[in-house]
């Protein structure tokens, strides 16, 4: 048995939990999450916390079991708090706006690059501070109560303009630690 799996999952104030068949639904302040639950494994919920029983011994179900945990757990945290995301750009020129609800990027190509995000998904740009001598840190927040969806976005974000290993320029996650290569010396 999965010791991830066996831990009971705590019901915040406010949580619902819905189970029909293998469909768990979660209802929370902040939305609505559903998921299909394997078959081999049982969601029961008792005085005010879930537990994910696994019904075989087998080592497909034993793997099962603590990440349906997991993932159960992510939906009720989501709903309850919801899960956030912080990019940085840093570099000179690169720049990002919000139009609407459409992202706007300007990261050095001959064009702009709009990115519109998915329903449930929150953008929020602002301008947080000089790195160094013309460096401006711009911050986009993505937030959402999909911990999946959240980190999915953010990576899309991210490949638009990963960060240069030489120069440090580029999109990266806040406190990511970029490896800097030497340049080539002078002779």
């Amino acid at each position: 048995m999965s010791r991830v799996g066996k831990a009971p999952i705590p019901l915040p104030q406010g949580v619902e939990v819905e189970i029909k068949g293998d469909i768990l639904k979660v209802k929370g302040p902040l939305g609505i999450l559903k998921r299909s639950i394997h078959a081999g494994l049982q969601v029961e919920e008792k005085e005010g916390k879930l537990h994910i029983r696994c019904t075989s011994d087998t080592k497909f179900y034993r793997s099962l079991h603590g990440l349906t945990r997991t993932l159960v757990a992510n939906m009720v945290e989501g709903v309850s708090r919801g899960f956030e995301k912080v990019l940085q750009i840093i570099g000179v020129g690169y720049k990002a706006d919000l139009i609407g609800r459409k992202l706007n990027f300007q990261l050095g190509y001959c064009h702009p690059i709009l990115f519109e995000p998915p329903e449930g998904i929150n953008l929020e740009v602002q301008l947080m501070a000089r790195a160094g001598r013309e460096d401006v840190v711009e911050t986009i927040t993505v937030k959402g109560i999909d911990k999946e969806l959240v980190g999915q976005i953010a990576a899309k974000l991210r490949s638009f303009q990963p960060p240069d290993p030489y120069k440090g320029k580029g999109i990266r996650y806040k406190g990511e630690k970029v490896r800097r290569k030497a340049g080539k010396t002078a002779a």
